[in-house]
Formats: C-alpha cells, sequence, structure tokens
C-alpha cells in the first residue's frame, strides 16, 4: 500500500552545499551560517563512521541558521532503532518545521561490519526501515514486524506538523527502486553526472507517492577564475570512483570503459586521479570557472536532479565555501 504523502514537495533548481566532515569543530556553525548568508538553499551533513554523528550536526546548525535547510545524508538503517531515529527526527522537525530532510542508507559495507551492524539482506532492512520511519514520522503506528525492524503499534506522541522527507542514499538499480516504492525521492553520492542523474531516475521509476521525487546529487566542487586550477584542485576527490563501490555510478557514462582501463593502468588511486584525462574531471565533479560550474548544476538540474550539492575541496573550507558561492550569481 502507498505511504502517506510527504508535506514537504521539493523544487527544482536548488543548490546546496556539504559541511565537510573533517571541518574543525569551532568552524562548524560559521560555516553554516555563511552558506545561509551567501544565499545556499541547503547544508547537508555526513555520518561517517568514526567522525561526527548526523543528527548531532544536524540540531545544533539548525539553531544556529534562520531558514537553510539542513539534510542529514545518510544515517545508515542498521545504526539504530527505527523508534528512536523517528523520535530524534520528529523532535528536530517540529522545532524547525520544513528545513530538515532525513537521508538512510545502507552505510559503506566495510564500516557497518566493523561496528556489527551489517544484515545479511540489507534490501530487506532498508526496505523495513524506510516504511516505518515514514508511517511514525506521520504519527501512525508502526508496521508488522518484518525481518529485520520490529515496532509494531508504536506511535510518537510528539510529531511534527510538517513531516521531513526521508530519501535513500543507495546506488544499486534494486537499491534505487525500492526508493521509488518506500521513499520520497533519492540521495545521489559523488560523482553524480548528468548521466548517472538519469539512470537512477530510470531506476526508481514512478514514486510510490504522488508528486515530484527529490532527487539530491552530491559532487566534489571548485570554482575558479583559472579553470585548469579548478579541476586540478578536485582531482583528489575523485580518486575513490575507480573501485568497485562506484561502478554504477560510472556505467551510464559514455567513457565507461576507458575509465576503467585507465584505473586498471595505475599504481594506486592517487596516480588514477592525478592522470585522469581533464575532460573526464570535468564531467565527474563541479569543477571550472563560475560560468561552467552553474553550467554543470544546470546539467544535474536538467537531468532531474532537485537540489545539487556542492562539496568543497582544498584546505581551506571557508575560502572555497566563498568562491563556490560565485554560482548562485548570474553576473559573476
Amino acid at each position: 500500500m502507498p505511504l502517506p504523502e510527504t508535506d514537504t514537495a521539493p523544487t527544482r533548481g536548488r543548490v546546496g552545499v556539504l559541511l565537510p566532515r573533517d571541518l574543525p569543530v569551532r568552524e562548524v556553525l560559521p560555516f553554516a551560517r555563511r552558506a545561509e548568508e551567501l544565499g545556499f538553499d541547503q547544508i547537508w551533513v555526513v555520518e561517517d563512521l568514526g567522525w561526527r554523528g548526523g543528527i548531532a550536526q544536524a540540531g545544533p546548525i539548525l539553531a544556529g541558521t534562520t531558514g537553510i535547510t539542513v539534510g542529514i545524508g545518510i544515517m545508515p538503517a542498521g545504526a539504530r532503532n527505527v523508534c528512536f531515529a523517528a523520535m530524534e527526527l520528529a523532535t528536530l522537525a517540529q522545532l524547525f518545521p520544513g528545513r530538515l530532510i532525513a537521508g538512510i542508507g545502507h552505510g559503506m559495507p566495510d564500516w557497518m561490519r566493523q561496528a556489527g551492524a551489517w544484515p545479511d539482506s540489507p534490501l530487506t532492512l532498508i526496505k523495513e526501515y524506510t516504511t516505518a520511519l515514514r508511517l511514525l514520522l506521520r504519527g501512525e503506528p508502526g508496521p508488522a514486524g518484518g525481518r529485520y525492524v520490529r515496532c509494531e503499534g508504536v506511535v510518537l506522541t510528539e510529531t511534527p506538523d510538517v513531516a521531513p522527507p526521508v530519501v535513500l542514499g543507495v546506488r544499486r538499480p534494486k537499491s534505487q527502486a525500492a526508493a521509488g516504492q518506500v521513499a520520497d525521492g533519492l540521495l545521489l553520492a559523488e560523482p553524480a553526472a548528468p548521466a548517472y542523474v538519469a539512470a537512477s531516475l530510470r531506476n526508481l521509476g514512478s514514486p510510490s507517492d504522488a508528486g515530484t521525487p527529490h532527487v539530491v546529487t552530491y559532487d566534489a566542487a571548485a570554482v575558479d577564475e583559472d579553470e585548469d586550477a579548478a579541476v586540478a584542485r578536485v582531482r583528489d576527490a575523485l580518486s575513490v570512483i575507480g573501485e568497485p563501490d562506484w561502478a554504477a555510478h560510472i556505467a551510464p557514462l559514455p567513457f565507461a570503459a576507458e575509465l576503467r582501463e585507465h584505473r586498471a593502468a595505475c599504481a594506486d588511486a592517487r596516480q588514477f586521479a592525478r592522470t585522469m584525462p581533464a575532460a573526464w574531471v570535468r564531467q565527474l565533479s563541479i569543477a571550472g570557472t563560475p560560468g561552467q560550474a552553474r553550467e554543470a548544476i544546470r546539467a544535474r538540474h536538467a537531468a532531474g536532479a532537485t537540489s545539487v550539492v556542492l562539496a568543497p575541496t582544498g584546505p581551506d573550507a571557508p575560502a572555497c565555501l566563498d568562491s563556490l558561492a560565485r554560482v548562485l550569481d548570474p553576473h559573476s
């Protein structure tokens, strides 16, 4: 049975920024406030094992800003009991209506195994988890117990007026199809070239609810009047994309076979990224002059993204944030 429609509908053309996971703690709130001041629509926080918690970051950022949307991307389904995750998210959504997006994913397999939280069937878990989470956030009783998720009859007393959208941060076709069945959309990790966005939307199919699905993309980003300098700055961020976990991102690209051959010929990931043709780098990131970066963002929106999120690259995140904001000014 289709779940009730989420109250918050996506708006095409959003541009957000990713909070660097290694940003010194004293810079987290100033970075978020500056992102809002510069005009970004959204700021997204990550939850990578051993770094900072997603919900714990989202709360202070929501409190320390006035209107910017905060996305959590992603919380692994195996990391938290769904009832308590729903309580945390519902509280944030009550306090800051319409400003929260919750991303759920499988989590990186090695990290989840290390934490003892990798299930035998990640697909079953994420479908059960997302179904239950969205019902609970709307004040409806938890569904009948499944293979992994058991919250039958649980009802949240405190629920938000605006239920936050729940998007799935997943890569593979079956998981993306599941997002069309049980979630409000997709979060596509970097690199999210337009061809990958389009392929992911085909996998998503018709959403379970009426309306346009949220489709959020991440991409390594650098903006500079010197196009070559911007391209050079994003290269290290692309070092992992030749590894097997990123195969789904690469498969739809016209140079996929050549990229795989290039990775096989390189001694390591660093050499792979440093010697990748610049034309590939431009397609796999948002890098170049302000005009070129705006065009890359437009291409992702045209492919179906509702929010394009820029991941700053380079050692000075605040300075990078200011340079990325030039994409928001059509006259820059």
